[in-house]
């Protein structure tokens, strides 16, 4: 990987986002956690939620990754609230197709994953940038399994 390739991956904008991840911690009264892992790279996130009638209610997250999950997290996390499970996956499909099949930028409110674009070419960092999405969606799970 060139310098100018490290550069365009890790712009100021996912850098700013790394630096200013929503719902930080975790969740006193969470009905379901969940944690993720990036085999390839090790990134986790771990995610405590709540649902109210099927959507989020409450939400913490304890991100240890890289830039990129850094900045996934942080997109999903200034969304997550109010949202239920079929439009958190809706939005992990689109990120993935994006991703891995030069897909479309995923539809609001995930349009800022737009500054993840040039990770298309960085194969080994899409698990880690899917981690705060693959959590939310266990934890969700978790809850209907409790």
């Amino acid at each position: 990987m060139s310098d100018s390739d490290l550069i365009k991956l890790y712009s100021k904008q996912i850098l700013a986002l790394a630096a200013a991840i929503p719902h930080l911690g975790t969740l006193e009264a969470a009905q379901s956690e969940a944690k993720a892992r990036s085999p390839l790279c090790g990134s986790t996130v771990t995610v405590g939620l709540t649902l109210d009638d099927g959507k989020v209610a409450d939400f913490a997250q304890n991100v240890k990754a890289c830039a990129l999950g850094q900045a996934s997290a942080a997109i999903l996390g200034k969304s997550v609230i109010g949202m239920d499970r079929d439009a958190i996956q809706k939005g992990r499909d689109e990120l993935h197709a994006m991703l891995t099949q030069n897909g479309p930028v995923p539809a609001n409110p995930f349009e800022g994953y737009e500054v993840l674009q040039p990770a298309r070419e960085f194969k080994n960092r899409h698990a880690s940038i899917l981690l705060p999405f693959d959590a939310t969606l266990s934890a969700i799970d978790g809850t209907r399994a409790a």
